[in-house]
């Protein structure tokens, strides 16, 4: 009888770990300033067969838009599932944290550089923010995730330590543990904006004369060229997408893997990128399920801001009440969005301040500058041929009234689009009395939205800086208390929102190398011969010094 029992109690066992679903992985190919300019959605400019055959076993969304038309503070609202102007990451760019890990520490911010909007000279400086809000990759690491970044970061702080297993140029998923879940990003760089100078002497692979130009741009070689330049990075990324896919076959996990493939925003041609209108928010974006279930087309709204809950509900990890996006897949789905939000403040040496919301129907645009045209004059934009063309027609009276739009020297308060009969937004019908009720619910709705984020928008940047580092001077992350306890120690954090990481080396000396620091969550015992490093790291704070046990 015990026999018996025995073997029914193990087999009851075996059964319910076959039974227990293997954590699925992500795999997310990121890619730069572009609009839905590929065939799955309708333009067939380019060659693009790895993104298209991706598209045919994926669910592919038609009404997914960035938070902002440029690439720091969208990229900002992604990793942590927050809107840029909730969190003070709303104004391009900060500081040099761009590339890996980033800047780890900031001098005294020296008061030179730029001028806020009550003319308060301030330097580069790192966000910080909320004490709760952390990396949507720390919440999958602490959950057993391997998390790799290759490369680009550029979240407008530098990445906590605590938010990749491996950030930089060789991150991969290859690297992690036999059989533990991943996710891993990569950013295709090739279709950035300062692509379109950098590789101009690179041979095109698309005719210019065949490329489709949008009502604001004039038609002329140049502007041609530009397009066509950017229909052949586009199909460069599209071949980089491709070998990563294929690795990702290769490696034997595909069918265990949600894909996820979008661009950080719109772009990247004048009035595209930094635009509130589609041409700078609306993306492509599409997600591979296991097993290619699921596929098909969605007209549903979605938000960057609301990728970083989405993982955590598709790995099934709970998602935090301060993330303000919105699970779109997954056991913690929630509702459909009614409305989709944007916003626009300073970009790089020039602050304007727009808001927009969206439906499906309507974009209604309010702008808060009134006396200064939606262009600005931007150096880095300049670098465009096609920008340097533009201006030169419009100094010269050549553009038409369309094209016009953009360089008038005052805005008007309020736009408000159709945007299916008018794509572009270039027909503000904000005057029409039959529009009067829906305009009045939409920005009483925006109003509510802004309220609810705490939109922080209205506050001068030198002032928003102080709020955050006291004295224009980076806070520190303070060291972790250690105490031990029956031979292993015991670890407890001192600065409210910090993660404490550690990690063991043959070495009693401070490591440099970023890589590797696993997240504590409970007590740690000592390897024989081997040195612990432990150390605490919040976001935008300077990390704390390291305390090393031998």
């Amino acid at each position: 009888m015990k026999l018996k029992f025995a073997l029914y109690a193990l087999l009851l066992s075996l059964s319910l770990m076959a039974q227990k679903k293997k954590q699925p992985n992500f795999l997310i190919i990121s890619c730069e300033d572009i609009s839905p300019y590929l065939s799955f959605y309708g333009d067939k400019t380019a060659h693009t067969p790895n993104l298209d055959k991706l598209a045919e076993k994926s669910l592919v969304f038609d009404n997914a838009f960035a938070t902002v038309g440029v690439c720091a503070p969208s990229r900002s609202s992604i990793i942590t599932g927050m809107y840029p102007v909730s969190i003070g990451t709303h104004n391009m760019r900060t500081g040099g944290d761009v590339q890996g890990w980033g800047n780890r520490t900031y001098k005294r911010s020296p008061k030179r550089k730029r001028i806020d909007q009550e003319g308060i000279p301030f330097g580069t400086y790192s966000v910080v923010a909320p004490p709760e809000v952390k990396c949507f990759t720390t919440l999958l690491r602490k959950e057993g995730y391997f998390c790799t970044n290759n490369k680009k970061t550029d979240y407008q702080f530098a990445a906590p330590l605590s938010s990749w297993d491996e950030n930089g140029e060789t991150a991969h998923f290859k690297n992690r543990d036999k059989n533990q879940p991943f996710c891993s990003v990569f950013n295709l760089v090739v279709t950035h904006e300062s692509r379109i100078w950098l590789l101009a002497k690179d041979s095109l692979r698309v005719n210019p004369k065949k490329v489709p130009l949008h009502s604001y741009w004039p038609d002329n070689d140049i502007v041609r060229t530009d397009m066509a330049r950017n229909y052949s990075n586009i199909e460069m990324m599209d071949s980089e997408a491709g070998k990563i896919i294929q690795e990702l076959e290769d490696s034997g996990e595909y069918d265990n893997t949600y894909i996820l493939f979008y661009s950080d925003h719109g772009g990247p041609l004048p009035r595209g990128k930094r635009a509130i209108y589609d041409s700078g928010l609306k993306i492509p974006f599409m997600v591979k399920l296991p097993k290619n279930k699921n596929n098909g087309r969605t007209d549903e709204l979605i938000s960057g801001v609301d990728i970083a809950p989405t993982i955590l509900s598709l790995a099934d990890i709970k998602v935090p009440e301060y993330m303000q996006g919105q699970a779109f897949l997954g056991k913690q789905k929630q509702v459909n969005r009614d409305y989709v939000f944007g916003s626009a403040d300073r970009f790089d040496e020039d602050y304007d301040r727009i808001r927009c919301i969206r439906d499906k129907e309507h974009m209604l645009v309010f702008n808060y500058y009134l006396n200064q045209a939606s262009y600005l004059d931007l150096e880095y934009r300049r670098g465009l041929p096609m920008m340097q063309k533009m201006l030169e027609l419009r100094d010269a009276g050549k553009l038409n009234k369309i094209q016009m739009q953009w360089f008038n020297p005052k805005k008007v308060e309020i736009e408000f689009y159709d945007v299916n009969e008018d794509p572009e937004q270039v027909n503000n019908i904000a005057s029409d009395p039959k529009y009067k009720n829906k305009i009045e619910s939409m920005l009483a709705e925006l109003a509510r939205w802004q309220e609810e984020v705490k939109d922080k928008g209205s506050i001068p940047e030198a002032t928003l800086i102080k709020m955050q580092w006291p004295d224009f001077k980076q806070p520190i992350t303070k060291k972790p208390v250690i105490k031990k306890v029956g031979g292993k120690y015991q670890v407890n954090v001192v600065t409210e929102g910090a993660d404490i990481v550690y990690r063991y080396s043959n070495s009693n000396e401070n490591i440099k190398e970023l890589d590797h620091w696993n997240v504590y969550q409970k007590e740690l015992a000592k390897e024989k011969g081997k040195y612990l490093h432990i150390k605490a790291s919040r976001i935008g704070y300077a990390d704390s010094e390291t305390v090393i046990i031998k």
